[in-house]
């Protein structure tokens, strides 16, 4: 008897409130970055109808127009000449202090570093230290060739079209608020029908409903969803409260880090709860998440399994992981404790060796901060490369003799 089952991820646009938020952190980052490679950052944001609000903790040596960056963040995005929040006259209001000193104290010198020179050990130890504790998941599957789940995988192909759709042909119908939701039909796990798109778009107070839907169907739609698992029996809603003018951040206040599922695997794989926008790469909310979708990805690229999911927590202060869990859902070559035990003794996983590994020092995250962190294949992002199949097959081939 077949196993059939639904499951549903969403994507939201650039101009998303909550988005808005993302961008704007990542933006700052980036600037960090860019004057020193080095910078610790923490950033929130907050948005509302006519103002922005940035606080967090920042250091390093660097010179930063705030103010400005977010304002330029929010042109970008589309927001101008519109009412309620745009970027002309919206204020911006400031807090922002350096990192903790006690937080700084376990990231600028490891647990295991200090023990190392308390004993005068020769042994060479990462100096930097995880900067709090958390649990991070990576995942990945072969249903794409982005190695990312189909339901997750549309939703932010959808919601990006929808974006480029209003910028480039009917700036004056669409507006920057929007999202899509798409449910995939499942048959013994592998995907066969798309059951329901869900797509719902800002747009300016004269355009009609079937104004939007025409858009909507004819550019986002049909040149996006694969005709294979896109008929008529799909269910489709456009704008389905019939009105969608109140937008963005005048519609609703957006916060940075909301969408860390949007941002990750559209609720396929589990989630250890850290957000990832505004927080520099030492931040093992980041860092290893990232590191996480690299190995993931690897082992179902190397056929080691058809689905990987991997967790690496750690413990502020300390750089090596305090615990590695690999689960392959019944798919893998080899059993699950052994792949976790070879990723241990095989990667380093430290924040530092991630940092060195991925490149992660450098201005790459404004890019990401919508339409996912993953699966991006046109960016050349260190973590989605697939540069580790040999190595995943020659432990697989060593573990087996």
């Amino acid at each position: 008897m077949s196993n059939k089952y639904f499951f549903t991820s969403e994507s939201v646009t650039e101009g998303h409130p909550d988005k808005v938020c993302d961008q704007i952190a990542d933006a700052i980052l980036d600037e960090a970055l860019k004057q020193d490679p080095n910078s610790r950052v923490a950033c929130e944001v907050m948005v509302s109808t006519g103002f922005i609000i940035i606080a967090g903790e920042i250091s390093g040596n660097i010179d930063i127009d705030y103010r400005k960056i977010a304002k330029d963040t929010v042109a970008e995005i589309g927001y101008v000449n519109t009412n309620g929040f745009n970027a002309e006259s919206c204020g911006v209001l400031l807090s922002i202090d350096q990192q903790s000193s006690d937080i700084a104290m376990g990231v600028n010198q490891s647990l295991e570093l200090k023990n190392n020179e308390k004993q005068k050990e020769s042994e060479t130890v990462s100096a930097i230290g995880a900067g709090d504790q958390g649990m991070m998941f990576g995942y990945a599957d072969s249903e794409t060739d982005s190695y990312m789940p189909m339901g997750i995988s549309l939703a932010h192909q959808l919601t990006y079209q929808l974006a480029q759709v209003r910028k480039n042909k009917f700036p004056d119908i669409l507006k920057p608020d929007g999202k899509a939701q798409v449910t995939i039909e499942y048959q013994d796990g592998n995907p066969v029908h798309i059951d329901t798109v869900v797509v719902s778009s800002q747009h300016d107070e004269k355009a009609s409903l079937d104004q939007v839907k025409s858009i909507i169907l004819e550019y986002v739609l049909d040149p996006i969803l694969p005709k294979d698992l896109y008929d008529s029996k799909t269910k489709v809603l456009i704008n389905p409260t019939g009105r969608f003018v109140i937008g963005g951040p005048q519609g609703d206040t957006g916060v940075t880090g909301r969408k860390i599922i949007v941002d990750t695997y559209g609720s396929y794989a589990r989630n250890g709860g850290g957000a990832l926008s505004g927080k520099d790469p030492t931040k093992v909310d980041r860092s290893a998440n990232y590191a996480a979708r690299y190995l993931a990805k690897n082992i179902v690229a190397a056929k080691l399994a058809s689905k990987c999911e991997l967790q690496i927590s750690y413990a502020i202060g300390v750089a090596k992981p305090i615990a590695i869990n690999v689960n392959t859902f019944g798919t893998g070559t080899i059993s699950d404790d052994a792949l976790s035990q070879l990723i241990q003794e095989n990667f380093d996983l430290t924040p530092e060796g991630i940092i060195n590994k991925l490149d992660l020092r450098k201005p790459i995250y404004k890019q990401i901060a919508s339409y996912g962190h993953f699966g991006r294949e046109n960016l050349n992002l260190s973590w989605e490369k697939l540069d580790l199949i040999e190595k995943f097959q020659s432990l697989e081939k060593a573990y087996l003799k």
